[in-house]
């Protein structure tokens, strides 16, 4: 079955990153893809170039690429939307300016996606702030199933799981269950309580609760920037990997025992959160590209009360959203 695939933001560093990667199959298990590529009119030019580089990489699964300026044409009919455009924070932008630039470009989005045909398509935003920006996407596309609406926090749970195994001095694949919860921002609450090392308990390997409950945190929370600072771009090849690796996980049953992190909508979710947010949990797929959340992990005051500091930003960010679009 040919996989029909929407892609933002598409000359932009994530997206170039993420082109090559899907051209190679990755994601979809090898099955054809066709590529809807959508980008402004001023670099349309620039992602004749991009499909160029594709068309010369002679990728076989790459059944077809169509390219446009124009998001009912981009998504129409597709199977997968993949949100990565977004307006970036400029120095000395306020917050609100941030967010009223994005719910313009994600409004539109979202009622591009609004058709009787997409109900089922799967959703992901990747542009910050990606929570927020999947809500509006969700608020203007009531045609979409919410719960096949993601915002990307895989990325933040491959960061987490570095951290631990570094620390643990083990390899990465010895790392599993990581969850990340709440707000992509500095917010996010990296759980170790529930993540496994080796198949034990991550707290009965790495024993130092300090470092646990601070540097393990702010690694996480503050790696994006500490990458910026370095590299003088923000994460690429990284969040492309992510975008990848979920894909994965959506599109195929999660294997038993295990989860992965995604921000879903929180409606009749089994922790207490606000249910009209999207919030990252952990997670299941059965393999339908539907996924429901875990509901039986156990948390420490200390991890429940960073989830509600992390709640209390997202409910600020829609109430501001929902201000400024007078609703």
């Amino acid at each position: 079955m040919v996989k029909k695939v929407a892609v933002t933001g598409a000359v932009g560093q994530i997206a170039y990153q993420l082109l090559f990667r899907l051209a190679e199959g990755k994601g979809f298990e090898g099955e054809e893809i066709v590529l809807h590529l959508l980008e402004l009119p001023e670099a349309k030019r620039r992602l004749e170039g991009v499909v160029l580089e594709l068309q010369d990489g002679g990728f076989p699964l790459v059944k077809d690429i169509k390219i446009t300026t124009d998001p009912l044409e981009a998504f129409k009919g597709v199977d997968y939307a993949l949100l990565i455009g977004a307006k970036p924070r400029t120095p000395g932008m306020e917050r609100r300016d941030l967010l009223e630039a994005n719910a313009g470009i994600f409004k539109t989005l979202g009622q591009a996606l609004n058709r009787d045909e997409n109900a089922k398509t799967n959703v992901l935003v990747v542009g910050n702030p990606c929570n927020l920006n999947a809500w509006i996407v969700q608020h203007y596309a009531p045609k979409l199933s919410k719960d096949r609406i993601h915002a990307l926090t895989f990325l933040d749970q491959t960061r987490a799981a570095y951290q631990l195994a570094s620390k643990a001095q083990v390899p990465i694949a010895e790392v599993t269950n990581v969850t990340i919860w709440g707000n992509h921002s500095l917010n996010l609450v990296p759980d170790w309580e529930n993540a496994k090392i080796g198949g034990m308990a991550a707290g009965e390997v790495i024993h130092d609760q300090n470092w646990l409950r601070g540097e393990f945190f702010e690694k996480v929370q503050k790696r994006g920037g500490e990458v910026l600072e370095r590299r003088g771009l923000s994460s690429a090849g990284s969040a492309a990997k992510a975008v990848v690796d979920w894909i994965d996980a959506v599109n195929n049953p999660t294997p038993s025992g295990l989860w992965f992190s995604s921000a879903v909508y929180s409606a009749n979710n089994p922790y207490g959160i606000d249910p009209d947010l999207i919030f990252s949990f952990p997670c299941r797929s059965k393999g339908d590209g539907k996924v429901e959340i875990v509901d039986d992990l156990s948390l420490d005051s200390f991890l429940l009360e960073k989830l509600r500091v992390s709640e209390e930003e997202l409910k600020a960010d829609r109430n501001t959203f929902l201000e400024i679009a007078n609703l």
